[in-house]
Parts: structure tokens; sequence; C-alpha cells
């Protein structure tokens, strides 16, 4: 197996991973009376995101591996962690409004208010780019932020519209 190979395999398996903590999470949270906010841009999110991983398996399985970027994905995953670790139980990969609930305002929260999307944002490009894959780094990038765009807005109009400035959106 290429390192390339092994490297898809290992972001394959952190995905599927998360998806279902996601799913976990995003039970127990409905059930505590949370309620999600933008479901309909969600399956575009998915499919982004499976066709960015589909695509890096296509093109780039047996590729050299630049070392270089391999790196900074690696430390774009204990950025992903730290952010994962943060929210705890409140973290899915939907938007999820918690009336009531405070702000997260701690960990990589302190600096950005969306840490988990600049660290998705920057996986989009970083690993194509690790596989040499130049061109597949720009258009998901490019096609990421469109996504985000409409993300970030459903995220912002769900804070806004519910009552009480405490109230939280969990990415």
């Amino acid at each position: 197996m290429s390192l390339a190979a092994l490297v898809l395999v290992l972001v394959t398996l952190q995905r599927v991973g998360e998806l279902a903590l996601a799913r976990h999470n995003t039970e127990k949270l409905l059930a505590r009376g949370a309620t999600e906010v933008g479901a309909g841009h969600y399956p575009l999110l998915v499919a982004v995101h499976a066709a960015w991983l589909i695509t890096l398996w296509v093109f780039g399985r047996d590729h050299p591996v630049n070392l270089l970027a391999l790196a900074g994905f690696i430390v774009l995953q204990g950025l992903r962690l730290w952010v994962i670790v943060t929210l705890g139980p409140r973290w899915t990969t939907r938007i999820i409004v918690i009336p009531g609930e405070p702000l997260i305002s701690s960990g990589p929260y302190k600096y950005l208010s969306h840490p988990n999307y600049a660290v998705v944002a920057a996986e989009i490009a970083v690993l194509p780019l690790a596989l040499h894959l130049p061109l597949v780094a720009l258009v998901f990038t490019l096609v990421n932020a469109a996504v985000l765009g409409i993300r970030i807005r459903a995220e912002a109009g769900a804070l806004s519209a519910i009552a009480g400035p405490s109230a939280r959106a969990v990415p």
C-alpha cells in the first residue's frame, strides 16, 4: 500500500468515525430540546465532502506524498481535535441550536468564531496539495467556500432568531 493510500484510509476512517460521533451527539442534543437549523443545505455539505474524498481516492491514491504538506495536514488534525474536545457533546456536523445555553468561548473559540470551518477549509486545500493535486485543492476550496457561505449565514440567522443572546448554534 502506498503512503498516499494509507493516508486516505486513515482520513476516511476518521471521517466515518466523526459522522458516527456527530450523529450520536445530534440525537442527544435533540432529545434535550435543541433544534436543527439549515437542514436543507446539509445534503450539499455532505456531497461536497464525499466528492472531495472520492476525488482524492481516484486521483491521488498512488501519488507520491509531499511530506511538508502532510505535516501541515497532521497539524490541522490536532486543531480539529481541539475543536471537538472543546465542544464535547455539543460537537456535531449539523447546526443545532440549544436555547439558553451559553456560547462556547474557550479553546479555539477564544480566537475564532468558526474554528471548525477554518480547519475544514484548510484541510480541503492541504490534503490534495500533499498528494500533488493542486487543481483538486483549488476546485474544492472554491466549492467549499460557497457551501460555507450558505452554512454560516444559516447559523448566524439561527442565532439572531432565537430569544436571548446566550444561545449557541453548534456547528
